[in-house]
């Protein structure tokens, strides 16, 4: 019997968690951290569908903290087997976890100030930089395209997803019953067109898809238009001597912002000014960019001929230490400010934010998906107050929303993907929907249902699905 039961990422886009039982055999796909409000996410990040020493193996789809970031606390929980992912994606999370542990502590930290004068108990980060060293030994990377063997009957192949840099599609052959049965994870997929990475692929003769949907219902501005609205952006705030800050992910998306405001100095069409990268995290996940030519389209290798250091330019300054990081907050003149998380939830961003959004000079670019009930979606919504590190601030900087640098394809590339699926080899039975809100899950669900007469489930988080007896 094959059987797929929802956890993470069930009719929500955080804490990526699919559990698929087969026969004998329990596969886990992905292991993220779960994002939202505090109480809510650490009773979710703290507890599984299944005994964590029961699982025979892991499929990580690719490197962003809510598809990776809580296999330390699986791992706590008794997990001891392998976590299968490209040789990117390995790399990558590597350097994020034990990024994302140093951030729990430190989080941690000056959330306890703040209770401790509210008379409140201490909390405990929810796993340690030594918790991530259990976790190091468990990889076991697999070139994309390669078939492995990761259970009885099971055969893995990894399929280019085009969404950050090792992000894989997770293509499983299991026979089954004197049959063979084509399972797909589609992980994230990428919009194609990416100015950096390849473009998603298909996969052929799919017989089940577990498929995101995270913009299922919406369509992104049009790639060609990125570069001349973040042009006229930069200038409109240097004129006005103000601070662009850009919550943005260490992984792709800083690469990709700071690729393009590469383009724009090259071309002579970047105001002399300060563009800061405040995150040695980024720094690291650019030198893994960097090591990983073989992710890269056609275009980036060909313009690596002629300029070797596609993310740097004469202006852009990465920060290394916390003196710096601070010395940023007290800047009085233009400049940008790149910094972790994507999602305004943890990290060197909050005390950005804190330091600038009171001033209406400044200017909060964003650029990537905001969960519900994060700080960024309530700064996407225009809150007139935000609450940061426990505190209320007046929402006066200007916000500005770039999507189209969303490294989520949008309903009409989800809805080609989808088709093309479908088309190669006509098996397609049923879609599970993942990684998606209600209001952006539930009309692409319609969709498919019509246009492509095929089974379509929205994962509800605990449910078990019977797949094939």
């Amino acid at each position: 019997m094959i059987k797929l039961t929802g956890w993470g990422a069930a009719k929500t886009t955080t804490g990526s968690f699919h559990l698929l039982d087969i026969d004998d055999s329990r596969i886990v796909m992905d292991c993220g951290l779960f994002q939202g409000r505090r109480s809510v996410a650490r009773e979710y990040n703290s507890n599984f569908p299944c005994p964590a020493e029961s699982v025979d193996c892991m499929v990580l789809s690719h490197a962003h903290i809510d598809h990776c970031g809580n296999i330390p606390t699986f791992v706590k929980a008794g997990y001891t087997g392998p976590i299968h992912c490209t040789n990117a994606t390995e790399d990558l999370t590597r350097i994020l976890l034990m990024d994302s542990a140093h951030i729990q502590e430190k989080d941690t930290y000056f959330v306890n100030k703040i209770r401790r004068r509210k008379g409140e108990p201490a909390l405990d980060p929810l796993y340690t930089m030594q918790d991530v060293d259990s976790v190091l030994p468990l990889f076991q990377s697999i070139n994309y395209y390669r078939p492995s063997q990761i259970a009885p009957g099971v055969s893995l192949r990894f399929l280019e997803a085009g969404h950050i840099l090792g992000s894989a599609q997770a293509q499983l052959d299991i026979r089954h019953k004197g049959g063979e049965t084509r399972f797909v994870f589609s992980g994230d997929i990428g919009r194609g067109q990416n100015s950096i990475l390849r473009d998603p692929e298909i996969p052929d003769d799919a017989d089940y898809l577990i498929m995101e949907s995270t913009y299922g219902a919406r369509d992104h501005e049009p790639v060609k238009d990125l570069r001349n609205r973040l042009r006229d952006l930069v200038k409109r705030v240097y004129q006005r001597r103000g601070k662009i800050i850009i919550p943005a992910f260490s992984v792709g998306r800083t690469q990709e912002i700071v690729y393009q405001l590469n383009n724009l100095w090259n071309d002579g069409e970047l105001p002399r000014m300060d563009v800061y990268v405040d995150s040695p995290l980024s720094n690291n996940v650019t030198r893994v960019f960097v090591a990983h030519p073989e992710c890269f389209n056609r275009d980036v290798r060909d313009i690596l001929r002629k300029d070797p250091n596609v993310f740097g330019f004469e202006t852009l300054i990465y920060t290394q230490n916390v003196d710096e990081s601070k010395a940023l907050n007290e800047l009085n003149k233009p400049a940008v400010i790149i910094s972790a998380s994507g999602m305004c939830e943890a990290g060197r961003i909050l005390h950005h934010l804190r330091n600038s959004i009171q001033d209406p000079k400044n200017c909060v670019l964003i650029v990537g998906f905001q969960a519900e009930h994060t700080l960024g979606r309530r700064i996407v919504e225009k809150r007139k107050t935000v609450r940061i590190f426990g505190e209320e601030h007046s929402l006066r900087a200007e916000v500005a929303v770039m999507d189209g640098f969303s490294a989520h394809a949008d309903q009409n590339e989800l809805r080609e993907y989808a088709f093309r699926v479908k088309e190669r080899g006509n098996k397609l039975k049923r879609v599970f929907l993942v990684h998606g809100e209600k209001e952006q899950q539930e009309p692409f669900a319609s969709w498919l249902r019509e246009s492509l007469g095929v089974e379509v489930t929205s994962i509800e988080r605990g449910e078990t699905y019977t797949v094939a007896s």
